[in-house]
């Protein structure tokens, strides 16, 4: 019931930052918990961070420190501040919704290539 586009990436060199920017077609998006994913050439997609519609957040051990996920409900739109890069962090990024506490994330973004040279 909800569509996803995710905006903002590209090339940065490491230490660097980039945001990363999904904006959501309806309003129920605000009932909704809000997550970022990443993939990797040849790796399983792994959690970045999530928010949950009240505003509590969590993050993968590997980018906690630098990188922040927010919500502005009144503008549909979820970001990912990403801070001192790594190249490691080079993936698809993608941005996902869980209308329910009970349900996983069903509603996913096209995803965004972001790069990080060493």
């Amino acid at each position: 019931q909800v569509q996803l586009v995710e905006f903002g990436g590209g090339l940065v060199q490491a230490g660097g930052s980039l945001s990363l920017s999904c904006a959501a077609s309806g309003r129920t998006f605000n009932t909704y918990a809000m997550g970022w994913f990443r993939q990797a050439p040849g790796k399983q997609r792994e959690l970045v961070a999530t928010i949950t519609s009240g505003g509590s957040t969590n993050y993968a051990d590997s980018v906690k420190g630098r990188f922040t996920i927010s919500r502005d409900n009144a503008k549909d739109t979820v970001v990912l501040q990403m801070n001192s890069l790594k190249p490691e962090d080079t993936a698809v990024y993608y941005c996902a919704a869980r209308p329910s506490v009970l349900q996983g994330y069903n509603f996913w973004g096209q995803g965004t290539q972001v790069t990080v040279s060493s």
